[in-house]
C-alpha cells in the first residue's frame, strides 16, 4: 500500500498538519521537527501526491511553457529565462512544443488545464486565444511572448518588429541598394506582418514601392528559407541585397548563399532578424536586428508572475501588448551594391560518361 502523510507523522510523532509543513519548507518548524519529518520520509519511501495538494491548495507549483520550436534562437533564450526566474521561485516549467500546428497547440493547452498549471506562457499561433481566456477565468496566469492574439484577453510582450525591420531595410537604402530583397514570414503571424510593414514603410521614405518578384513569404522554417532564396535569386539576379526577416529560414538562407557562390558583402549584402552566435561567427559576420529576447522572457517573466500571487480577473477587452525595443547591429556583411553580375549557380555534377548526374 502507498505510505501516506498520516503515516509519515505517525513516524516522526508530530500532527498531520505539522508533517504537512515541514514537507512543504515552512518557516514556521523548527530544524528538529524538520529533520525529524523528513528521516521519516525517507525512511517510509513517502512521496507526496502533487496532483491533491494541488487540489486542495489551488496551487500545482508548474508553470507551462509552449512554443512553436526549437529552432528559433530567441524562443531558446525566453525558455531559458524561464525556466530560470521559475526555479529561484519555486516553480517547475512544463515544456510544450506544437510545431506551430493550432490543432497540437489547442491540444496542449487543454493538458496543462487539467493538470492545474498556475502560469502559462505561450510563444504560440495566436488561433487559440478562447482556450487561454478559458484558463485565465479559472485563475491561471497567461502572457503570449514574441507572437500576439487577435482579440484575446492574455497581455502580450512582443519585440518591435517594424521598427527593426525599418532600420535595416532603411540602412540597406542608404548604402545604395535599390534592389532589396524580402525573405519574411507570413501576414498570419504579427512579427511577419509588421516586418514586412517596416521594410515596405523605409522603401515607400526613399520614393519606392514594393517590388512583389523581390518578396518571398512563407512558414518559418529552413526549408522555406532556402526555396524562397533559391526562387528570388533565379527571378531577380540582379537583386543586390536581402533582408531575412524571418529567423528560422535564416538556417535555410545562408547555406543557399553558399551553395551558389555567393560571397557577403561583394556579391550580396545580407541583414538578419534575431541574433545567435552562429550569426557572429559567420565569414562575414552578419548584420542583424536584435530583437531583446533576454528583455522579452524577464518581462513575460514579470507579468506571469503577478498575475499568479494577485490572481487579477481577466478584463473584457483586448489584453494590453507591451513593447520591447529592437537595435540594428552592424557587422561586416553589408556594403554599397556591387557593379558586376551575381555569381552563376554551379553546374549539375556530371556523370561518368559526361552526362547531368541524378540531380542534373
Amino acid at each position: 500500500m502507498a505510505v501516506t502523510l498520516k503515516d509519515v507523522a505517525t513516524a516522526a510523532g508530530v500532527s498531520r498538519s505539522t508533517a504537512s509543513r515541514a514537507l512543504s519548507g515552512s518557516g514556521l518548524i523548527s530544524e528538529e521537527t524538520r529533520a525529524a519529518v523528513e528521516n521519516a520520509a525517507r525512511g517510509l519511501g513517502y512521496r507526496p501526491n502533487r496532483t491533491a495538494s494541488a487540489l486542495r491548495s489551488r496551487q500545482s507549483h508548474l508553470i507551462g511553457l509552449v512554443m512553436n520550436n526549437l529552432i528559433n534562437a530567441s524562443f531558446h533564450t525566453i525558455a531559458d529565462v524561464v525556466q530560470r526566474r521559475a526555479s529561484a521561485e519555486g516553480y517547475q516549467v512544463l515544456l510544450c512544443i506544437t510545431d506551430a500546428d493550432p490543432a497540437k497547440e489547442r491540444s496542449v493547452l487543454r493538458m496543462l488545464s487539467e493538470h492545474n498549471v498556475d502560469g502559462v506562457v505561450v510563444i504560440g499561433t495566436g488561433r487559440n486565444s478562447d482556450l487561454v481566456d478559458e484558463l485565465m477565468a479559472a485563475g491561471t496566469g497567461a502572457v503570449n511572448v514574441i507572437r500576439g492574439t487577435e482579440g484575446g484577453r492574455a497581455p502580450s510582450v512582443l519585440a518591435s518588429d517594424r521598427e527593426g525591420a525599418h532600420a535595416a531595410t532603411r540602412r540597406l537604402l542608404e548604402l545604395g541598394h535599390t534592389r532589396i530583397g524580402f525573405v519574411g514570414g507570413l501576414p498570419s503571424a504579427n512579427s511577419g506582418r509588421e516586418r514586412f510593414a517596416g521594410y515596405e514603410q523605409a522603401l515607400r521614405e526613399h520614393g519606392l514601392d514594393v517590388d512583389p518578384s523581390l518578396v518571398e513569404r512563407g512558414p518559418f522554417t529552413p526549408a522555406f528559407g532556402a526555396e524562397g532564396t533559391r526562387a528570388l535569386l533565379e527571378r531577380r539576379p540582379d537583386v543586390t541585397a536581402l533582408f531575412a526577416a524571418n529567423h528560422e529560414a535564416v538556417f535555410g538562407v545562408l547555406p543557399t548563399l553558399v551553395s551558389r557562390g555567393i560571397r557577403l558583402p561583394r556579391d550580396l549584402s545580407l541583414i538578419c532578424y534575431e541574433d545567435i552566435s552562429w550569426l557572429r561567427s559567420w565569414q562575414p559576420p552578419v548584420t542583424v536586428v536584435d530583437n531583446g529576447a533576454d528583455e522579452l522572457g524577464r518581462l513575460c517573466f514579470d507579468l506571469l508572475l503577478r498575475q499568479m500571487r494577485e490572481s487579477p480577473a481577466p478584463g473584457r477587452g483586448p489584453g494590453r501588448v507591451y513593447r520591447v525595443g529592437a537595435e540594428l547591429v552592424e557587422r561586416s556583411s553589408c556594403a554599397p551594391p556591387r557593379t558586376s553580375p551575381l555569381p552563376e549557380p554551379p553546374a549539375p555534377a556530371a556523370g561518368p560518361d559526361g552526362a547531368p548526374g541524378a540531380d542534373g
